[in-house]
């Protein structure tokens, strides 16, 4: 199946779009089937042209070799800063027709050679080398650029970017004053340029005068000219599919015409152009609500927990996060957003301890070690590689096992100007680069071997989860995602939950296309919220315009079948990066070589991950009507908003009223979820206002709970029983075999197993890995009253979402190994810590003067399962547990 949004920019120029209609339909939760007389968009064809007339943009004339109005070049001379002018639209639809000529030409020469002769007869191409009378050949293989080294030099300048190459040589030769009183300032980079190359004799071993050969360019200079190199030869490879960095070139051209057209014809030709269709639709879809089918979203998660063993974890973590704004306390360094410690440990952390909590319940259900791949992808942005690796090492492979992980490092893209597609250069040789998008993980994916990878440990599905959400594994939405792709042979699902509306983040739409061949296709599919104004769509709020808050949300959180993604990601076009955009609504910042500060609109080249769905529509001979659910390769599984997604993505502007998006306002939906969980426990405590409530003021109480006490709400009701947590207290629970009967905090109780899942052993090649139920730690509570001052509230340090607070008072429990704790009937009061050595049980009952302590030694016999434990058994679709004594001691 074609997909369109992924083609380089529509050659198509028969396919048009011509009217919009919006009508409300079903809500996001209703699990009615879809009713076509209500279309939200309703597309038929009419003639219309591929290009329109107009741009915004200039693209710089042959003869401004080195004009670039975002950068100060290399003259030491202020640069002169144009006010933009509106471009010639002829000058810039050439540009595009020589670009598109020359990746075609370029596209079906065979071999190096051939392709180096296709650029070397570029008109660019000839008049920057003949206009140097061929001095820079000699200057670039004074540094041993090979044959393809100086191909992708060619290249940069065939795509119009030869500003990327000046090089400041003011100080290497004498200048005419006089001579630079008659050029305009934004070009003497590229006059020093062909100055030195002019005083380059040919017949001698260096520069007349002043520098030899070897010293052309300084250390820093040719460590910036082969890191650059590099930089050009990953975009060369990777985008090989659209046609190297020629085609990334024109991506980016044909991107920019295209926001000039929806700004100045009308959006419908657009949108046809764009999508390749004769008719479209966009329905609001039919979701499985697990919120309105509770036995059905059990069966699913159950479904989830046994498929286990055939399922893998991928995480795009190579995101720049800049809204994020993380620094390095002690380094300043800024870092990527899997570093930020969010709850006392970094994203990566939780990632990981959310998985590992559904792998113990799959052991406590089946008895089975079940260890899942996870493969991650990373980038150079922030030095993410080198941080989300360091981490995995300093962690111990999270007792894992090294072979378990699969890191794969996404390559940067130039970041280019909003105004003319050119890329923004910090100093020579450095443009200022970005990741481009997580879309790009499909063909990585396939270009790094991790399909295969997934393959040869048995795998046939993966869940994807970025890193920033916090609540993602809560209950049953990725356990039933996954168990419903599993059981069904589904190519890809979605888990959804209601939009907020005006947040910076898609939706999700049932498409109804007819092609000109007069077939049809449906499928779910993803509209960013950065094409909302192509589709018509508002993203203002729903009193004012409801259109958007009709859609059920975007979380990217996915359930995908490995071989149907291996083959969207093994295409030799542009199918492998889904729904290529240009977001230029955003401002790059950089610092360039002269220190000075620039803030100027730009993007780079992206693609979204979860469009890949739309190479994964159905089919049909003629319009379907009624129910799709059971017809179509995906599907949406839908949740409470708190327990799908809450993201730390950006940081709390100051004085901000505004907590979306946050890490104050994931860990409000944290303790929102720890509330819903134990009311249903029958415990009382004081329930969460809105967020604007706490912008300046802390959360009512802190409650953090390892998430093996569950994963599944089910699993963990069964283990908490009455009792009260009063307000402006603490329970931190870092512990799976847990029991809580009538328990009461006021104050601070902070409960920490150091084998919370179960202990770890060496492998063969020595690395500790952790095997589950093994020397767990354990603890029992029943009918306990903790007081004392807990949390200083008042404390100006605080740091509530970082879990990084100042205590009064606290009653701690620390075991270690297998270490064991019960307190029956007694009321703990002030400051207390209970450390519990391993292989001890510790025992608190009443005394005659208060408190009876006891420490005793476990038997041999019961070390291993502890003196009780938790017993698991399915009854059907649900989970049921009973507390079994080993050895009374």
């Amino acid at each position: 199946m074609a997909n369109p949004q992924a083609s380089p920019i529509l050659h198509h120029p028969q396919n048009h779009l011509s009217l919009f209609h919006f009508r409300t339909t079903t809500s996001p939760r209703s699990f009615t089937s879809l009713h076509f007389r209500k279309p939200l968009l309703f597309l038929p064809s009419s003639p219309s042209s591929l290009f329109s007339s107009s741009f915004s943009s200039k693209f710089p004339q042959s003869e401004q070799l080195c004009d670039n109005h975002q950068v100060r070049h290399v003259s030491t001379v202020p640069v002169e800063y144009a006010t933009p002018t509106p471009p010639e639209s002829d000058d810039f639809l050439s540009e595009i027709d020589r670009l598109n000529s020359l990746r075609a030409k370029l596209d079906v020469s065979k071999d190096l050679r051939r392709k180096d002769a296709v650029i070397d007869a570029d008109s660019r191409v000839r008049r920057f080398f003949s206009e140097n009378r061929g001095g820079l050949p000699q200057v670039l293989g004074s540094l041993g650029l090979n044959s393809k080294e100086m191909f992708l030099v060619k290249c940069v300048i065939a795509a119009g970017q030869e500003h990327a190459l000046c090089m400041n040589y003011e100080e290497a030769f004498e200048q005419d004053a006089e001579e630079y009183t008659v050029r305009s300032s934004v070009k003497n980079a590229l006059y020093a340029l062909v100055e030195m190359i002019e005083r380059f004799d040919v017949n001698s071993s260096g520069y007349k005068g002043r520098r030899e050969i070897g010293t052309v360019l300084d250390a820093e200079e040719i460590t910036h000219f082969r890191k650059f190199l590099t930089f050009l030869e990953e975009i060369e490879q990777f985008y090989d599919c659209i046609g190297g960095i020629i085609g990334y070139q024109v991506m980016v051209l044909e991107l920019l015409h295209q926001s000039s057209k929806r700004r100045n014809t009308n959006r419908s030709n657009l949108v046809e152009e764009s999508l390749g269709c004769q008719y479209l639709e966009m329905h609001t879809p039919s979701v499985l609500d697990l919120t309105q089918k509770e036995d059905y979203a059990s069966q699913a998660a159950i479904w989830g927990i046994e498929g286990l063993p055939d399922l893998g974890e991928i995480y795009p973590l190579g995101g720049a996060a800049d809204r994020l704004g993380l620094v390095d306390s002690d380094t300043g360094e800024c870092l990527p957003a899997a570093m930020l410690a969010h709850c006392g440990r970094t994203l990566l952390e939780g990632l990981i301890r959310d998985l590992q909590a559904r792998e113990f319940l799959y052991f406590k259900l089946y008895g089975k070690q079940c260890v899942t791949p996870v493969a991650i992808m990373t980038s150079a942005a922030k030095n993410n590689h080198e941080h989300v690796s360091s981490l995995c090492e300093r962690l111990k492979w999270f007792g894992r096992g090294q072979s378990n992980f699969r890191l794969f490092e996404q390559p940067l893209v130039p970041a280019v100007s909003a105004e003319d597609g050119q890329w923004i250069v910090s100093k020579p040789f450095v443009p200022v680069s970005k990741p481009g998008g997580h879309g790009v993980i499909w063909k990585l994916a396939y270009d790094k071997g991790v399909f295969n990878w997934f393959y040869d440990h048995g795998r046939k599905g993966a869940t994807v989860r970025q890193v920033s959400n916090v609540v993602a594994a809560t209950d049953v939405t990725l356990l039933a995602l996954a168990g419903i792709g599993l059981r069904y042979n589904k190519k890809l699902g979605f888990a959804s939950c209601k939009r907020n509306a005006g947040a910076t983040e898609g939706i999700n739409v049932l498409m109804e296309k007819k092609n000109f061949d007069g077939k049809w296709e449906y499928g779910i599919s993803c509209i960013e919220y950065t094409e909302f104004d192509r589709f018509g769509i508002s993203n203002r709020s729903p009193s004012s315009n409801g259109l958007q808050a009709d859609f059920p949300a975007n979380t990217n959180i996915l359930y995908v079948d490995l071989h149907s993604a291996e083959l969207i990601g093994s295409s030799s076009n542009a199918k492998s990066l889904p729904n290529m955009v240009l977001n230029t609504k955003k401002r790059i910042e950089y610092i360039d070589q002269y220190g000075d500060y620039h803030s100027v609109m730009g993007g780079r080249l992206e693609c979204t991950m979860q469009n890949i769905a739309d190479n994964f529509f159905n089919k049909f001979p003629s319009r379907c009507q009624g129910s799709l659910e059971d017809k179509l390769d995906t599907y949406i599984v839908y949740n409470e908003r708190r327990r799908v997604t809450s993201s730390a993505k950006k940081k709390k502007p100051h004085a901000s009223a505004a907590l979306h998006q946050t890490p104050d306002g994931a860990l409000l939906d944290i303790l929102r979820n720890a509330y819903d969980l134990l009311t249903d426990c029958d415990i009382k405590l004081p329930m969460i206002e809105a967020n604007d409530k706490y912008v300046d003021s802390p959360p009512p109480y802190i409650i953090l709970l390892h998430p093996a006490l569950g994963p599944l709400w089910e699993v963990s009701r069964q283990k908490f029983k009455g009792g009260s947590i009063s307000s402006c207290s603490e329970l931190q629970l870092e512990i799976a075999e847990f029991s809580w009967n009538n328990v009461q905090v006021d104050g601070s109780l902070i409960i920490t197993a150091e084998n919370a899942m179960g202990s770890t052993t060496p492998n063969d090649n020595g690395e500790p890995i952790l095997q589950y139920g093994l020397r767990c730690g354990k603890c029992k509570l029943h009918n306990v009253r903790v007081v004392n001052r807990g949390i200083d509230w008042n404390s100006k340090s605080n740091v509530y979402w970082r879990n990084d607070v100042n205590r009064l008072e606290t009653c701690k429990i620390i075991l270690h190994g297998n270490a064991e704790f019960e307190a029956s009937n007694v009321a703990i009061e002030g400051n207390h810590v209970f450390e519990v050595p391993d292989g001890h049980k510790l025992k608190i009952t009443p005394g005659n003067a208060g408190l009876s302590i006891n420490l005793e030694t476990l038997k041999e016999e019961v070390k291993e399962t502890g003196s009780w434990y938790w017993n698991y058994q399915l009854n059907g679709s649900h989970i049921h547990l009973q507390q079994v004594e080993v050895s009374r001691n």
